[in-house]
């Protein structure tokens, strides 16, 4: 097939593109930069904003599927700077396909739609989206997702997927910000509590991508619904922020913080940037702290029945991966 995947150049962009050339698809990659890595594997880029639909008709024209992985991530930021990537760039990727007459759509999701500050104990898809969201990223995800979900129709086959924490080689996010803060001593536990989390290693996050791919079909399953994706191997949050520390050979954290002081430093932090009108992310906000406290694990039985999605990759051979590109790479 002759597949799109917007955000080509990132992280799990990149592993989908990277499995697409693998298995011999043709990839087309929407970005706003240009990449030698895609080059190298045979990408045929573009580059675009995601707000310039014309952009994305001619980015799309003349592919069977769209992967719509692209989006504004984070915690810090206007809402404009949020909507306009992810709703705006959702509603052109939907016009691009409605016009092309493209039939599949793979949207990528976050399971921060559903959390509403609480723990998520083996939540599954029946989990409702809150009234009330503390951050911008997880509000327009939600519209985004809530859009592409309602667009399913025997014209367009579309599905939602939600990995949670996408880590290993290559991690240009999760990884390199946690060794930055443990080099700068400014990395603190929240709370005392083993919180149980769940992540999901880029492979096996990419691979679902594929997997929900070749199923999709109009009447599918799979059509029209959201799927919680990640390892099935829900550990401690601070065991697993150790165990990246020690893949990079520095000391675990010891030192730890109330949670209720984390949430109103966090209150602090995002009055007085916004006071200062600071574009830098803050040290600590609200939706931070309450997602560092709180559990987050999900139960993947709909996604192992109707995608096929069998985790390959587990925690143990992601971080010996992970080990060895950290020796290999300069972060």
């Amino acid at each position: 097939m002759r597949a799109l995947v917007t955000g080509g150049g990132g992280f799990l962009g990149g592993a989908i593109a990277r499995m697409l050339r693998e298995r011999g698809d043709q990839v087309r990659s929407f970005s706003r930069g240009e990449y030698p890595h895609l080059a190298r594997l045979g990408v045929e880029q573009c580059r675009g904003d995601l707000t310039d639909r014309e952009a994305l008709l001619g980015a799309a024209r003349g592919c069977d599927i769209v992967f719509h992985v692209a989006a504004k991530a984070g915690v810090w930021g206007s809402y404009d700077e949020f909507h306009r990537p992810n709703v705006i760039g959702t509603q052109n990727v939907l016009a691009a396909c409605t016009s092309l007459g493209i039939s599949r759509l793979v949207f990528t999701s976050s399971p921060s739609v559903v959390f509403d500050g609480r723990d998520v104990e083996g939540g599954d898809e029946s989990l409702p989206y809150p009234s009330r969201y503390h951050a911008h990223y997880p509000r327009t995800k939600a519209l985004a997702e809530r859009m592409v979900l309602a667009a399913n129709s025997p014209a367009l086959a579309t599905v939602s997927l939600r990995p949670h924490l996408i880590w290993g080689p290559g991690d240009n996010h999760l990884v390199p910000r946690i060794l930055a803060r443990a080099r700068a001593g400014k990395l603190r536990r929240i709370g005392s509590c083993p919180c149980l989390v769940d992540t999901v290693y880029v492979d096996n996050a990419a691979q679902a991508h594929l997997l929900a791919a070749d199923r999709l079909t109009p009447g599918a399953a799979l059509c029209g619904r959201a799927y919680f994706i990640s390892n099935g191997e829900p550990i401690p949050l601070w065991e697993m922020v150790n165990r990246i520390l020690a893949a990079a050979d520095l000391a675990p954290v010891e030192r730890s913080i109330p949670p209720w002081l984390a949430y109103v430093a966090g209150s602090l932090c995002e009055s007085l940037w916004g006071w200062l009108g600071r574009k830098n992310e803050p040290p600590m906000t609200r939706f931070v702290a309450r997602e560092l406290a709180t559990a987050h694990w999900f139960d993947i039985s709909a996604a192992r029945r109707d995608l096929g999605y069998q985790p390959e990759v587990t925690l143990e051979e992601g971080f010996r991966r992970l080990r060895e590109w950290l020796s290999r790479s300069r972060i």
